[in-house]
């Protein structure tokens, strides 16, 4: 009674195991991830280990126990197997087709001020720009309506600039901006950040159109590519509007498996287009309009199209690095940034050091063209680990940590795709890196008015190269 009790566990056993290999296979099937041939070894596979541990629970001597045993370990492999391609898939969708952003907007006031909330400030006079931004500061001056349940004076400026010096000056109680204008003024306003306080902000969430950007039907991870990354100057939610101060090109053959990145320095003086007219301004500050408004700038400087777009902040280097066990960069000078120490040649840095590497610029005499070199020199070793067998053992933690801060524009559906390609092949990658330079000057700029700041004249030379350089990887065959 009791072998025939075993055998009918075992039997139950196995029939959840190929029940749970049918549901692995499917999602295999569905997700398009894994390439076809792998799909077809791993059902054989699976059909095989079915058919030993169902056969060996009609043999007698016990061996139905050891079918049990073995049906148990295979169950538990298709188990993982279902929730690592569950979270892969989750990751994708999350940090995938993002088609919104988020304008955090704010009211700021003097920082001895003796507001605490919103309402203590109910009868102040908030100041607002006029020429920058209006949706938004006319959608905020309701929020604030609605919150203090009454109507609020304000005061009109034509510029950002104007308008926090009116702060300052007394002249305005509180002003209203974009969180995303702090840069701005932090870079114009001598120990801006030591004179004010934030006293309430509020979220205003808005769609992007596809069509400021790229049709999407004209898209394809088959074909050669560019993807513009970003990396946005804050720590907080991805979707934040913010300057971007890391702009780098990733042109994507996936016929050569060649990828090229190309950094444009954060202060290069270039019109902004559909935002600034004829008038220049950082490109960093691109970065304030809309990631739209980066790509588009960035098209416009180097003839060429970019397909998608992805954004990274200073949270996301470190989790990304930290997720990969730690990345070797090679540096080509011996300094110190950060509290960190790094030597001229190869270095293993973890996250923060690798933040610290990125974001120095005053060790070197070429200044920021050197810390776009070594922005560059940071994600190569980042898509080296990640292109690696490596990532396999760290895979489940940098899905769980990464999808919180990226954002990009392409679909789960492309990724899987590109994935798949990557898989099939599993040939290696070359990676190339160049850097547009310029020259320092003061000149005024769109976002700040008339106020000077430290901009970045384009090198013609170096532009018209680059722009050779993208298209020959982009026509290589």
């Amino acid at each position: 009674m009791k072998k025939n009790n075993n055998h009918l566990i075992g039997k139950v056993v196995t029939l959840i195991q190929i029940v749970l290999s049918l549901v692995l296979m499917m999602i295999m099937v569905d997700n398009g991830l894994v390439p076809m041939k792998y799909i077809v070894l791993c059902g054989i596979g699976l059909v095989v280990l079915f058919a030993c541990t169902f056969g060996l629970q009609f043999v007698k001597n016990r061996w139905n126990i050891v079918g049990i045993v073995l049906s148990v370990i295979v169950t538990i492999a298709v188990i993982i197997g279902i929730v690592a391609l569950f979270q892969v898939e989750r990751f994708m969708k999350s940090v995938g087709g993002s088609d919104y952003k988020v304008n955090n907007m704010v009211v700021v006031v003097r920082k001895e001020d003796a507001a605490k909330t919103l309402e203590d400030a109910e009868n102040y006079t908030f100041g607002i720009q006029t020429s920058l931004d209006e949706e938004n500061n006319a959608l905020m001056v309701k929020d604030i309506e609605k919150k203090v349940d009454r109507e609020i004076k304000t005061l009109s400026y034509s510029t950002i600039l104007e308008e926090a010096n009116a702060l300052l000056d007394g002249k305005a109680d509180a002003i209203i901006y974009n969180e995303a204008f702090t840069g701005v003024l932090e870079e114009a306003i001598e120990r801006y950040p030591e004179k004010v306080r934030v006293l309430y902000q509020y979220g205003i969430k808005s769609k992007i159109d596809p069509s400021e950007n790229q049709e999407k039907k004209t898209r394809s991870v088959e074909k050669p590519f560019n993807v513009y990354i970003s990396g946005i100057d804050v720590s907080g939610p991805i979707t934040t509007t913010s300057r971007s101060d890391v702009n780098i090109i990733m042109t994507v053959n996936p016929q050569t498996k060649k990828i090229l990145l190309t950094t444009t320095p954060r202060d290069y003086y270039v019109p902004i287009p559909g935002i600034s007219g004829q008038a220049k301004d950082k490109l960093t500050h691109a970065g304030i309009y809309g990631v739209e408004a980066s790509m588009k700038t960035l098209e416009e400087l180097y003839d060429i199209d970019l397909s998608y777009y992805a954004r990274v902040n200073f949270t996301s280097l470190i989790t990304i690095v930290d997720a990969l066990g730690g990345v070797d960069v090679h540096s080509d000078y011996a300094f110190e940034a950060g509290g960190y120490g790094f030597k001229e040649g190869m270095n293993h840095l973890d996250g923060d050091a690798a933040l610290a590497f990125s974001r120095e610029r005053y060790s070197f005499a070429e200044g920021d063209n050197q810390r776009g070199k070594n922005q560059e020199a940071v994600l190569t070793a980042i898509l080296n680990k990640a292109i690696s067998p490596a990532i396999l053992k760290n895979a489940t933690t940098l899905i769980t940590k990464v999808a919180s801060s990226v954002e990009t524009d392409m679909t789960d559906k492309e990724m899987a795709k590109f994935i798949n390609m990557q898989l099939s092949d599993g040939a290696s990658w070359s990676i190339e890196s160049i850097a547009a330079s310029g020259s320092g000057d003061l000149l005024p700029c769109f976002s700040s008015g008339e106020q000077p700041l430290y901009v970045m004249h384009p090198d013609p030379a170096a532009v018209s190269m680059i722009t050779e350089k993208i298209k020959e990887v982009l026509d290589e065959k």
